[in-house]
């Protein structure tokens, strides 16, 4: 039996304690949690729609194969148990018995194959199960996964927020997934509860699904998501008790403020999977200053990370030194995380062949920035290198399309943006790196045009080697060579963070925050 497969059994026999030990604060059933979502969703369908705001209600709509704890350990859900073949080219699902959907069907494994096809065919995220050929069926709850390469990320994507359970004799109807009517109303799920209501720009209503597999569960009546987007809103609200809790916070001001409130606990656990980073990111494929590497490293030698750490982030950020999130296991933080310096940066820039003139000024160039939050970064980044001799012109930020529009068409010079990891570098990390993900019109692919033989090759290593020490080693070279090549300047996590009242009992801290399944979580009696 290979290492990895080892590792597998020893998670598989650990998962029934780690489930038992979340119940040891006795949880009390009933109640009302009162949440909110950020902005609308377009849905509440994740099998075709990424993003955190159709991700938290798909969660509770829709059961997955996998769960995990804070320790990225998988734990079983809808499947009871699963295995990798030796070769680590198919793997099992065993299906637990009498999970039913919300209308009544059984839950087999003809939707879990239907679910897989859906997925593969519409979701934004194609490396997921991009090498799954074939779902063999041979009983209604097994599910055999057959793949043209080992996927060690196939995990990962049997997650809440990646692979919900869509029921295929409601979907299977030959509409388009995308925009099935049934996406957004009369949601029919597999998971701990079961729509109610969806009104855009004011809230999102669930309630408990007496029918759920796991016996006992979940422990709310209803969860109620309240579409809250103005931020100091979603502060007041929880200051006052109107809201039970808020996640994926970010705004430090409000964080800090919330934080010294004794009736609130304020934690930035459970978003390791989601893996979000902050970065200044250049255009390598451009003609100019910033084809250059040393152009690229002068100017994050200029940047002092610790301001933006301290004095933009008020320290509730990690640094970030590589492109793989921190909270991730295969984070290597042994790379030049580019101290401030600036004598080396103008060397770097004078050895790259460009001098000063006769006013200071080695040549202008142009950042963006993707939302107001990063507003901040962009001005200090203009300050920044004027002292080194780039004349640097702000582009305010419009709206989001009129950035992602520039961006994705390759025209601008810099720009700070945050990008999700999405679990495993495979999903979320290789689409910025891959030379073959240089596509005119697509936000969050490899926008800098960047492109490197042994990246390449590094990243279709890593990505079907089972072994964990040996992808392990491949993701350090992967990360080395980029801290060298510097296609963009990783300096902070994002900030998320959750804020929930101390009447919420086992709040979503694993590592997939709201995007996890709420059926442990309670309301304590007072």
């Amino acid at each position: 039996m290979t290492t990895f497969l080892k590792a597998l059994a020893r998670s598989v026999a650990a998962a029934a304690l780690l489930v038992s030990a979340a119940h040891a604060d006795e949880p009390v059933k009933g109640g009302t949690l009162i949440t909110t979502l950020p902005q609308t969703p377009r849905h509440l369908n994740p099998a075709v729609q990424s993003g955190i705001v159709t991700g938290a209600p798909g969660a509770q709509l829709f059961a997955a194969p996998l769960r995990y704890d804070e320790d990225w350990t998988p734990q079983p859900y809808l499947a009871e148990s699963w295995a990798w073949s030796d070769d680590g080219l198919s793997m099992t699902l065993n299906l637990v018995q009498d999970a039913r959907f919300h209308d009544g069907e059984p839950i087999t494994s003809e939707d879990v194959a239907f679910s897989v096809e859906t997925i593969k065919a519409n979701h934004p995220f194609k490396t997921m199960f991009g090498v799954v050929e074939t779902v063999e069926t041979p009983d209604e709850h097994t599910a055999v996964l057959k793949l043209s390469q080992p996927h060690p990320a196939l995990l990962l994507a049997m997650s809440s927020q990646l692979m919900p359970i869509i029921p295929k004799h409601i979907y299977g109807d030959g509409q388009d997934p995308k925009s099935h009517p049934r996406n957004g109303q009369d949601v029919v799920g597999s998971g701990p509860f079961k729509f109610v209501e969806f009104t855009p720009d004011q809230q999102v209503i669930l309630e408990r699904n007496d029918d759920f597999f796991i016996e006992g569960r979940p422990y709310l009546d209803r969860i109620v998501y309240r579409i809250i987007k103005d931020a100091a809103a979603r502060s007041i609200g929880m200051e006052n008790g109107e809201l039970h809790m808020t996640t994926f916070e970010n705004t430090v001001r409000n964080i800090k403020r919330m934080s010294e409130n004794d009736s609130l606990n304020v934690t930035d656990e459970g978003y390791a999977a989601i893996g979000p980073i902050n970065w200044l990111a250049f255009n390598t494929g451009q003609d100019g200053p910033l084809a250059d590497k040393r152009v690229r490293q002068a100017i994050a030698y200029a940047l002092d990370k610790d301001f933006i750490l301290n004095a933009i982030m008020l320290g509730l950020s990690q640094e970030a030194k590589t492109g793989i999130h921190p909270g991730s296991p295969l984070y290597f933080p042994d790379v030049n995380g580019y101290d401030l310096d600036l004598d080396e940066a103008n060397a770097l820039l004078d050895e790259a062949g460009y001098p000063k003139d006769a006013n200071g000024i080695r040549f202008a160039l142009t950042i963006d920035h993707g939302n107001p939050t990063t507003k901040p970064q962009a001005e200090f980044t203009k300050a920044s290198l004027a002292k080194i001799g780039i004349d640097v012109s702000v582009n305010s930020f419009v709206d989001f399309p009129t950035w992602a529009n520039k961006i994705s068409n390759h025209d601008f010079d810099m720009t700070w943006d945050t990008v999700f990891n999405w679990g495993d570098p495979v999903i979320g990390v290789h689409r910025t790196y891959d030379s073959q993900n240089i596509k005119e019109g697509v936000i969050w692919s490899n926008t800098q045009q960047y492109a490197n033989p042994k990246i390449d090759e590094l990243m279709n290593a890593a990505g079907q080697e089972i072994d964990p020490a040996k992808r392990a080693e491949l993701y350090r070279e992967f990360q080395e060579i980029l801290a060298e090549d510097l296609p963009v300047y990783w300096t902070n996590t994002l900030p998320y963070h959750t804020i929930y009242s101390k009447k919420v009992g086992n709040p979503p801290l694993g590592i997939w925050a709201s995007s996890s399944p709420y059926d442990l979580v309670y309301l304590k009696d007072e």
